[in-house]
């Protein structure tokens, strides 16, 4: 058994039942579906990310749990709920959905998925995250409001709370990270820190390299010097400065984005990079602050989506880890793994996101 095997079902044109009995039904998860999505022209983008979502557990249970106290005028949370509780509640392991609803709902929500050009899956990763966590966090403001009314509709004293506060969503739970910027000034030798939350890491990429090297290079020492030197606060004036980025925080499900593109001086324009990239089944996370906890915590490859082709034949396919991972040899799965996607990463431009999870 191959992940290009796993990976075929992605992609509308699978045969179903010969997919089945080239895994074979014993090595089936329990309670596991594999579902292709149907390609509505242009979607495979969209479909690709859908099933690297559902094969995130955490994100897959909130958005069921969605679906049976749903209670709520349509959007793209609820849109989803349906696709995902329609896929789990398969009499087969294996088969086709098309996931019309929701891509109606998509294409009506934001323009800019409303056009049969091809997107981007990162921005649609995104889009998705930030939209389902905003309508997260408008219904539980809703729904504060309403506890603060009496039956007769007049307002319950309560403390007061800045209106601009939100809370955090499962969305953030599961997704969101911490990184800390540390800047040193190398005048004072003063070191100051700023955090910020993130859902997703976007890392350059290098020849011949890995996600380990590209995460590491993510974090590498930057000096502030000549026109970008730093203000210091205690020196009260600019000056040179050692700057870097670190994570603080260890998000449950790590979204990792690789660039595809990067800024050519000579000649003044973005040009596309072919870079092949090899990525480990599980991943330590080095660069890492001090105050981080849980250092020592291994990710486990979840999903790789990936980017291949060029034009009107180009394609988004999506790998699925589960079942490879259970038949686990020291070396042999990453082949494998890497064998399939060899082609998209090696020879043509492509964009690639992978999801690792902490067990």
């Amino acid at each position: 058994m191959t992940v290009r095997n796993i990976a075929s079902i992605c992609n509308m044109g699978t045969n179903a039942s010969a997919l089945e009995k080239d895994i074979g039904p014993e090595q089936f998860p329990v309670n596991e579906h594999y579902f292709g999505l149907v390609n509505f022209g242009n979607t495979c983008y969209c479909n690709s990310v859908l099933q690297a979502l559902y094969s995130c557990r955490p994100f897959r249970e909130n958005v069921l749990a969605y679906k049976a106290q749903q209670k709520k005028r349509e959007n793209l949370l609820t849109c989803l709920a349906d696709l995902f509780h329609s896929i789990a509640t398969q009499k087969k392991k294996v088969g086709v959905i098309p996931p019309k609803k929701f891509i109606s709902r998509l294409r009506k929500e934001n323009d800019l998925f409303d056009n049969y050009m091809q997107q981007d899956a990162h921005e649609f990763l995104n889009y998705l995250l930030n939209t389902v966590a905003d309508i997260l966090q408008d219904e539980k403001k809703q729904e504060k409001q309403n506890g603060r009314l009496k039956n007769n509709g007049t307002p319950v004293a309560t403390e007061t709370e800045p209106e601009n506060k939100t809370e955090p969503t499962w969305v953030h739970d599961i997704f969101q990270g911490t990184l800390t910027n540390e800047t040193r000034c190398l005048n004072c030798e003063t070191v100051s820190s700023k955090d910020e939350d993130f859902l997703d890491l976007s890392v350059d990429v290098e020849q011949n390299t890995s996600i380990t090297h590209c995460l590491r290079d993510f974090s590498n020492t930057e000096t502030l010097c000549s026109e970008y030197k730093y203000y210091c606060e205690t020196c009260c004036s600019k000056q040179e400065a050692q700057k870097r980025m670190r994570v603080k925080r260890l998000p449950m499900i790590l979204a990792l984005h690789l660039k595809r593109f990067k800024y050519m001086e000579q000649l003044h324009r973005y040009t596309k990079l072919s870079y092949r990239v090899v990525f480990p089944l599980e991943l330590r996370l080095f660069n890492t602050s001090g105050d981080a906890v849980n250092l020592d915590r291994m990710y486990d490859l979840v999903a790789v989506v990936v980017h291949c082709g060029r034009e009107h034949k180009q394609i988004w396919r999506r790998v699925n880890v589960t079942i490879l991972n259970r038949r686990r040899t020291p070396t042999t799965s990453q082949d494998k793994v890497s064998s399939c996607l060899k082609e998209g990463l090696r020879n043509r431009p492509f964009h690639v996101v992978i999801l690792y999870k902490l067990p």
